[in-house]
């Protein structure tokens, strides 16, 4: 399971692009919660705060709950607007959640068990095709990483979803296809070897 992430809040009084300019210099980031067949709501936040969360990795994939006048909105951030010449965030959307509703997020792949792959350990390459995983879940079940197992692949070998096992209440959301994560490739030193013909002097 993601961390829950805490954030302090208040609302914006004025919305546009002076008063934004504003909170900026003042070291505040303009924000809007929005979803959940509610009003927006037009905050800001201390940037300060928001790039430390930023700087978790899994900001993106971690419910976040911010502190507006005195009450908790559970939240998942959906977009981070940053400067192009200073990289500063500039803007934040964060989706309003009930406790029962499906998200989707993107959680990272990280492969296990390459000692027990018989490719690998002849010195084969394992080729990433995906990174990540999109995935659905309730807030609650959002997991901070997916495992995957390479045990027993040989060099030739392609690793699908379906050979994945998510974690109760996760599905895959690209359900039309049993699609690659990962393939186990020769290599391509062997590969050179193998097809130079140079002769010894």
């Amino acid at each position: 399971m993601s961390e829950t992430l805490t954030l302090a809040a208040e609302t914006r009084d004025r919305v546009g692009k002076g008063a934004s300019r504003t909170l900026r210099r003042e070291g505040r980031t303009p924000a809007v919660i929005y979803g959940e067949k509610q009003e927006p709501i037009a905050i800001h936040v201390e940037e300060k705060a928001l790039v430390k969360a930023l700087g978790t990795g899994h900001f993106f994939n971690s419910i976040v709950e911010l502190t507006v006048g005195g009450q908790t909105v559970r939240t998942l951030p959906k977009d981070v607007a940053f400067n192009p010449v200073s990289d500063r965030p500039e803007h934040a959307d964060f989706l309003r959640l009930s406790a029962d509703h499906a998200v989707h997020v993107n959680v990272p792949v990280v492969f296990a068990n390459e000692e027990q792959s018989p490719g690998l350990k002849k010195g084969g390459v394992l080729n990433i095709v995906r990174h990540e995983l999109e995935l659905v879940c309730t807030p609650d079940a959002i997991p901070d990483e997916i495992t995957v197992d390479v045990s027993g692949y040989e060099v030739g070998d392609s690793i699908h979803i379906s050979a994945v096992t998510l974690p109760a209440g996760v599905k895959s959301a690209i359900t039309d296809r049993d699609f690659t994560i990962a393939t186990l490739v020769a290599p391509s030193s062997l590969k050179s070897e193998e097809g130079d013909t140079t002769k010894e002097d």
